[in-house]
């Protein structure tokens, strides 16, 4: 039954104006994401560091790689969720459905805009709040529910709640778009509202075993108020937005973006570089994550704000390899803090078993090939060992594309971060694409349209090898192992007791 309204971020795609209506939506679907590599039971603390630093083997989380806390990794689904909460499929029939519905973009082709709508769906248990703060508790360290203040309480219970939900596989679901975005001038890269494009849309294929939908659909350019119509991405350089809505939920809306073909897009991090996380301290990454208000890392948000308003139509997209389950505290972090855009996260499964370390390279390649002739800035840090690896990996595999790669060095500001960081992949680049930063400050009055990306006060001291305190003359090596080692310790047990 199609019952789902997916409100979904349109990168708005803009017809020729009076131009025919096309003909009933087509779509493409795309590579749903497989669950992450577990840690094993027999867990030896030596072996899986030294794993993790000799390059990522099959046995290291690719939440870990990711940047991404690995307390995320493997969140209980399906029977496991019904099992925890004491429901059975009955208890659910009158639970009301749910979307989760991803922020997107849309691309110009000889067709017209095609946009890509993904997202979940899903139903949330009911579950007393005595429930909620015993699950909460599996994921505090040191601490306890009623240990916290009462803001970390009402956080960890929003986030236990994201976590504990049942996904609905084989679900058709309906998306209608309307030209009604709210736009700030100078906010979120010179976005405008779209004046036509009006729509509804059922996608072509049900939610998978995982709940997720993940589809590219053509819009039809439809006659908006005062005969207004979506504008050709080949006859402007304006990005133009559409709202999403899905049929049968209040929870299903979003915005999508209708890029043009040309011009700058950033793709941005958020762990540890928008906001304060801390990953690689394990008690501090779970409370931050977990319990803790989202707070920004010093003045990126006036970074942002500044290209925002300066750099031309500039499409803001924000990519984390977190969990769908705990992506809407990022999404309302970062549309409260941060320019509008669209928004990537990891799905539940990957069905390319070879993606399933290289998520974030899937992502990225998924964007960069729908837009082969915009400009990207990159924008991570030094603790993400995937980030590290694609972002120079893409400007080689990539041509002209890569504008500008940015990475926060977190060692060198934060004396508790003791991740190596591997620098080989930026060898034979031109420094002035790249810039190893410490604090926002050193991001500014930077020419990024003019490809100029790099602060020549800013000392790189970068050696092509692996870095970082263990590696150089700020800690010994024994050193780096022994709290590396410990921190993944006590992680292992958290999976555990998740398990």
């Amino acid at each position: 039954m199609s019952f789902i309204r997916t409100v979904v971020p349109l990168s708005v795609w803009a017809a020729v104006a009076l131009a025919a209506p096309a003909a009933e939506p087509e779509a493409t679907p795309h590579p749903m994401v497989t669950a992450a590599p577990v840690l094993p039971r027999d867990f030896k603390p030596d072996t899986y560091v030294k794993s993790l630093i000799d390059g990522l083997g099959s046995d290291v989380s690719s939440y870990v790689a990711s940047g991404v806390p690995q307390f995320f990794q493997d969140f209980p689904t399906g029977d496991k969720v019904k099992k925890s909460l004491g429901i059975d499929d009955d208890g659910l029939k009158a639970v009301p459905t749910s979307v989760l519905n991803l922020p997107s973009y849309a691309n110009w082709t000889d067709e017209g805009w095609n946009l890509r709508v993904h997202g979940n769906v899903y139903k949330l248990p009911n579950a007393s709040q005595d429930k909620i703060d015993e699950l909460a508790n599996v994921f505090l360290i040191g601490t306890e529910m009623k240990k916290l203040a009462p803001n970390e309480q009402d956080q960890a219970r929003n986030v236990t709640r994201s976590i504990y939900v049942v996904q609905q596989a084989h679900e058709n679901v309906t998306v209608h778009f309307e030209n009604d975005v709210s736009v700030e001038p100078d906010a979120s890269g010179g976005v405008i509202n779209a004046k036509g494009g009006a729509q509804n849309i059922t996608l072509p294929y049900e939610t998978t075993v995982e709940g997720d939908f993940d589809t590219f659909v053509k819009l039809k350019n439809t006659t908006g108020a005062n005969g207004g119509h979506m504008l050709a991405g080949n006859a402007t350089k304006s990005i133009q937005s559409l709202n999403m809505y899905v049929d049968g939920t209040m929870s299903g809306n979003a915005t999508a973006y209708l890029v043009p073909p040309t011009g700058f897009t950033i793709i941005s991090d958020i762990d540890d570089i928008l906001r304060i996380t801390k990953i690689y301290v394990p008690k501090e990454g779970l409370l931050n994550s977990f319990a803790r208000p989202f707070t920004p890392w010093m003045n990126m948000p006036e970074i942002y704000a500044n290209w925002s308003a300066s750099i031309p139509d500039f499409h803001f997209h924000y990519l984390t390899t977190t969990p769908e389950q705990v992506t809407r505290n990022y999404m309302d972090f970062i549309y409260k803090t941060y320019p509008l855009g669209s928004f990537d996260t990891r799905p539940l499964n990957f069905s390319d078993v070879s993606a399933t370390l290289q998520i974030r390279r899937f992502l990225l390649d998924k964007i960069f090939q729908t837009f082969p002739q915009r400009k990207f800035i990159l924008m991570g840090d030094t603790t993400n060992s995937d980030v590290m690896k694609a972002y120079p990996a893409m400007a080689k595999d990539y041509p002209g594309q890569v504008q500008c790669i940015f990475l926060r060095n977190t060692t060198a500001t934060d004396d508790t971060d003791l991740f190596p960081y591997d620098t080989s992949g930026f060898e034979g680049l031109d420094q002035k694409q790249y810039m190893f930063f410490n604090v926002a400050d050193e991001l500014k009055n930077l020419d990024i349209v003019g490809g100029n990306c790099y602060n020549p006060s800013v000392k790189q001291n970068v050696t092509f090898g692996f870095q970082g305190r263990g590696f150089g003359n700020s800690a010994p090596k024994q050193s780096l192992m022994t709290s590396y080692a410990l921190s993944f310790v006590v992680l292992a047990s958290v999976f555990n007791m998740m398990l």
